[in-house]
């Protein structure tokens, strides 16, 4: 099933303009700051913080310590016309492990938490779930333009969607898992819309991270409403991310597609819960995220 690589992405090429989206700049050894576009209106993209928080912490060692999870937590929306200041603590280095925590600050206040563990890589026995035999990104229509036809406006505003590509799978597609009762899914192709470096596993996984935003909340939602990019109608709902967490199990490429596989076991209280789960076009399981969001429906 895997597609030829694009020629485009080669890995002599240089950083696109999506890698621009997770740069921050240095201004003492443990601090940081960097630049969010909205999200919603007058709302950073909260994927966005988490990936430039991510950068900070990763900005603090060698290459040799590769991420390899992250948890996380909105405290406040951020302001995409105010910079943002990442304040990283160096809480451990271990022989092996190494721990970092990051505070992100807009105008005085916190707006995000993560902590973030990263290891030196090793040799071990693996194994892993099988991915499910679904259609391929080649196989799949480019939602954009039916978007941008049925919704010029929202379309135009949605410049976030613009970085990335992405091929929904659907629901009655061959291979396609069945959906249990009370459990909503989305099968999704991702991959960055420009490539990105193939000898800087810190961006590639920062890349993923801003990626793992873009339709994990929606899930959530799936019981009530269509993605943003598949809703011809306005919203019922009042959707936002609550917290967020990462495991990266193997090396991958985010400029080369990968299956975000994607459901939704719980909704209450006002909140919802999703689990997702990346493969390769091998179908290896490369990481795994969870998020909870706030989650209501729109009075009136």
């Amino acid at each position: 099933m895997k597609d030829a690589i694009r020629q485009d992405a080669q890995p002599e090429a240089e950083a696109g303009p999506f890698a621009e989206l997770l740069r921050i700049e240095q201004l003492d050894e443990n601090l940081f700051r960097g630049r969010c576009h909205a999200g919603a209106p007058m709302r950073a993209f909260g994927g966005q913080v988490a990936a430039q928080a991510l950068t900070a912490a990763g900005r603090t060692l060698t290459s040799q310590r590769l991420v390899h999870s992250l948890h996380s937590y909105f405290v406040r929306p951020g302001d995409p016309q105010q910079p943002i200041t990442y304040e990283v603590d160096r809480v451990r280095d271990g022989l092996s492990y190494a721990t970092r925590r990051v505070t992100a600050v807009q105008r005085d206040e916190v707006i995000f938490t993560l902590s973030a563990s990263f290891k030196t890589a090793e040799a071990t026995p693996e194994r892993q779930r099988t991915m499910p035999p679904v259609p391929g990104p080649d196989e799949l229509p480019d939602p954009m333009p039916a978007w941008a036809q049925a919704d010029p406006e929202g379309y135009a505003r949605a410049t976030v969607f613009r970085t990335m590509e992405m091929r929904f799978i659907p629901p009655d597609a061959p291979g396609m898992p069945a959906e249990l009762p009370g459990v909503p899914q989305q099968f999704v192709w991702l991959r960055t819309g420009s490539p990105l470096p193939a000898d800087d596993p810190l961006l590639q996984v920062c890349a993923l991270t801003y990626l793992s935003d873009l339709t994990l909340a929606s899930t959530t939602a799936l019981h009530l409403q269509p993605h943003r990019i598949q809703r011809r109608e306005a919203p019922r709902i009042i959707l936002a991310s609550l917290d967020h967490a990462m495991w990266f199990h193997r090396p991958f490429r985010a400029d080369d597609w990968l299956l975000f596989a994607q459901r939704s076991p719980s909704a209450s209280d006002g909140r919802g819960l999703a689990l997702g789960e990346f493969y390769n076009q091998d179908g290896e399981l490369v990481a795994s995220a969870v998020q909870e969001t706030l989650l209501r429906e729109r009075r009136g």
